[in-house]
């Protein structure tokens, strides 16, 4: 595996089709994403304000998805950070 940075984090644009009933956003293995979904996470009702995480992965490839409202990332690979 490459030594990943915060040059390396890219921006996905993840398909999205539209209907009257409303839209939907499929995301495919090796199609969407360029990398095998081996386990996904939920999380939900976090307050305003509040930090979740706070702790290193090493050598995983993550993909982010903001389900409704919004949130701040906080990235850093140990020589820089951004948010």
């Amino acid at each position: 595996m490459k030594d990943n940075t915060i040059h390396t984090i890219e921006k996905l644009a993840l398909p999205k089709v539209y209907f009257e009933e409303g839209s939907i956003t499929a995301i495919n293995n090796g199609l969407d994403i360029p990398f095998e979904v081996k386990r996904v996470f939920y999380t939900y009702d976090v307050p305003g304000g509040q930090d979740r995480g706070g702790h290193a992965h090493h050598n995983l490839f993550q993909l982010v998805v903001a389900g409704s409202g919004a949130f701040d990332l906080r990235l850093d690979d140990g020589r820089e950070s951004k948010v």
